[in-house]
């Protein structure tokens, strides 16, 4: 896991002690969006000089801080996550049985996916499911977005299931990355709605950019969702 750890270290240290009013990325990396959120959530999505071609990283914050941080490749493959409330990380596999593709998914309209992530606190998850171009774009603030739906199941290494969820998302086609949107997850123990969706898209120079603050759905209940509700595109 000395991947992993090496992106936790990149990441925790911008919002450790007292929270800032801004994101401070890591040396040699550079932001492009960031993405204040219905649920309280506030993103940076951003590219490190060090990392392979077509990677990049993103961290998520709530009103208590760091929430997450994960990278994706070009394809959005889940590289590797840390999930800063459970305190655990994971990684991709080596050789999927079938990877993740965005350009399968633009090509076709559709594309399915069955890999495993590896984690020191939980061990094995299989991750399956499908994601679908609805056909529907919308516009939020100024940016235009593919609509997708998703189902999606979690099994941990005995092949129980974890969770299920199904829902919708968006692509970026010029960002190659997947943004939040509205779902149901359900577990062992509950079912319960979620909506992750982008309300306000803030670009380098404009006000609020890599800003710590979520703005919008703040001061409500903080959901005890489970650590794994992040599928792997919702969340890098």
């Amino acid at each position: 896991m000395k991947y992993v750890a090496a992106l936790i270290l990149l990441a925790v240290p911008a919002v450790a002690q007292e929270r800032p009013e801004t994101f401070g990325l890591p040396a040699g990396c550079d932001a492009f969006v960031t993405v204040q959120g219905t649920s309280c959530q506030v993103e940076h999505h951003f590219t490190c000089a060090g990392d392979p071609e077509g990677h990049q990283r993103r961290v998520s914050l709530d009103e208590r801080g760091l929430t997450y941080a994960g990278q994706i490749d070009n394809e959005t493959q889940w590289i590797a996550s840390f999930h800063a409330l459970t305190g655990h990380s994971e990684q991709l596999e080596s050789n999927p049985v079938e990877p993740a593709s965005l350009s399968e998914l633009i090509e076709t309209g559709e594309d399915a996916y069955d890999f495993r992530t590896m984690s020191d606190m939980f061990g094995e998850t299989r991750f399956v499911g499908r994601d679908t171009l609805t056909g529907r774009q919308v516009t939020i603030d100024g940016v235009t977005l593919d609509e997708t739906s998703y189902d999606i199941t979690a099994y941990d290494a005995a092949g129980n299931e974890i969770w299920t969820s199904q829902g919708n998302e968006f692509i970026s086609r010029n960002w190659r990355t997947f943004l939040s949107g509205t779902g149901t997850v359900t577990t062992a123990e509950d079912t319960f709605e979620k909506d992750d969706r982008p309300v306000e898209f803030i670009f380098p120079g404009e006000p609020g950019f890599l800003s710590a603050q979520p703005k919008y759905g703040c001061g409500l209940a903080i959901s005890a969702a489970p650590y794994s509700e992040e599928t792997p595109h919702d969340h890098i």
